[in-house]
């Protein structure tokens, strides 16, 4: 299966509960910190929430 690399390029502060706690779900906590992720629909659901605050490179 492939990986992701996510990327958070944007700050959460003023952002909504919700995606506060899916960028913590995703292992985000501070700017420009990555993380890889196995692709599947779980992960690209949450990634789809909060693409205004990440980016996403696939391996």
């Amino acid at each position: 299966m492939s990986k992701i690399k996510v990327t958070q390029v944007k700050s959460i502060i003023g952002k909504s509960k919700r995606q506060k706690a899916t960028m913590e779900a995703l292992g985000l906590h501070r700017m420009h910190r990555t993380v890889e992720h196995e692709d599947n629909p779980q992960i690209r659901g949450m990634v789809a929430k909060v693409s205004h605050l990440v980016k996403v490179e696939y391996i």
